[in-house]
């Protein structure tokens, strides 16, 4: 019985990033030997068990052959004559297909340190082609590691394109195509998983509301990079940056122009009512991909409000007012929050502005405090009842909005 690290852990180290899963292979073992040491069996599919003390994954090395469509359509042996090398073949790229023994030993028979230190994606062998999730893996490790100058290596892109042709990610699940792209987003560069899955072609196939805004002009004094598709880009990227690790705020940064996709060609490059526009492509979206209400809720008020948002330092005290309202903001504070982090990502998401002030997010933010500091006690004891109370208390947070000091600035 021989165990090895394996995995993130090991590519990791080797990066000189934070370790966080500790993942193991054992080798010449039977479910049996693991049961007898006290490891506790987890696995459903193929025989995956947690160390009795450190509750660390120990998995019996296996194969893996395919016998049908999706992620679902494999067939898994694993018996003590699996060797180490057999295991690590069935993984996706080379620098995951790194295994490290108990004394320190690394066993890299796929040149995984070699793709690290030159910066790859690549694939191990041609079965990657079997299983679509992969696809939407190395677009995720993009994201992950694009920062640090990884790419794809154009025989795995290659790959990928064949994938998609084949009509393999036809059969992706719902909800995995939604647990990549919520990791997805949550990545220091959300961009690259973008660019990736379109140059495959896979982003036509599960997000063609995304994918239409490629090649989609806009007014070029208040966006300079023009293309809709790299606005986009930008966006993502700046609410990573304002929000590390918030797929919320991500998934909101991804939405919130999808209505530009559906301006009539003779308004171009203006989008008047995009926002509105873009609350049905958002639905679609969110309802195929079985995406969390609080996701969707967020982003569609990201969609439809996000112009608002820029031009609150014009609005009229009671448009502000039904702002927060509509934001649900006096009784979910981090509501407003995750919005006004969109709106920004948005403003700054542009050539040349990202380190464009936002002055909106505070006003907005003070509005929000000055309406929330009136309280209903006081109606009450001046004898008012029902309706008439909430009307007293909505002009008193009017006149403390319009009390507010504003920049003299606007934001286009």
């Amino acid at each position: 019985m021989r165990r090895y690290l394996v995995g993130g852990a090991v590519r990791d180290r080797l990066l000189g990033r934070p370790v966080v899963d500790h993942d193991h292979v054992v080798v010449g073992a039977t479910p049996e030997e693991m049961l007898a040491r006290g490891f506790k069996p987890v696995g459903k599919d193929f025989p995956v068990f947690l160390h009795p003390d450190t509750g660390e994954e120990y998995a019996l090395a296996r194969t893996e052959r395919k016998t049908g469509r999706g992620y679902h359509g494999f067939a898994f042996h694993a018996d003590p004559g699996v060797t180490l090398e057999e295991d690590l073949a069935r993984r996706d790229l080379t620098i995951n297909a790194i295994a490290q023994a108990e004394d320190g030993t690394l066993v890299d028979p796929f040149h995984g340190q070699r793709d690290l230190a030159e910066r790859v994606l690549r694939h191990v062998s041609p079965a990657f082609a079997e299983d679509p999730v992969r696809l939407l893996r190395v677009a995720r490790f993009a994201a992950r590691f694009a920062p640090l100058g990884f790419r794809v290596a154009g025989e795995t892109m290659a790959l990928m394109r064949a994938m998609v042709a084949d009509g393999e990610v036809d059969h992706l699940v719902p909800e995995r195509v939604w647990a990549e792209t919520r990791r997805a987003l949550a990545e220091p560069q959300p961009s690259a998983f973008l660019r990736v899955l379109r140059e495959a072609g896979a982003l036509a196939v599960l997000f063609p509301e995304v994918d239409a805004l490629y090649g989609v002009p806009q007014r070029a004094e208040y966006h300079p990079e023009i293309d809709t598709g790299v606005h986009l880009e930008l966006v993502l990227d700046m609410a990573a940056r304002l929000a590390p690790g918030d797929d919320l705020v991500g998934f909101g940064a991804l939405c919130h122009d999808l209505g530009k996709a559906c301006t009539p060609p003779d308004v171009l490059p203006g989008h008047i009512g995009h926002e509105h526009a873009g609350v049905a492509p958002l639905r679609g979206l969110a309802a195929r991909l079985k995406v969390p209400a609080e996701h969707a809720a967020l982003a569609e008020l990201a969609c439809r409000e996000h112009l608002n948002a820029h031009r609150a330092l014009e609005l009229k005290p009671a448009t502000v007012l039904r702002l927060l309202t509509k934001l649900d903001a006096l009784r979910r504070p981090q509501r407003l929050e995750t919005f006004l982090l969109v709106c920004e990502a948005d403003k700054r998401g542009r050539l040349g502005q990202a380190e464009a002030a936002y002055p909106q997010a505070g006003f907005l933010r003070a509005a929000r405090a000055a309406a929330a500091s009136v309280d209903a006690a006081g109606f009450v004891a001046r004898g008012l009842t029902g309706p008439a109370i909430g009307e007293a208390m909505d002009k008193a947070r009017v006149a403390a909005i319009a009390a507010l000091p504003r920049s003299n600035t606007p934001s286009p």
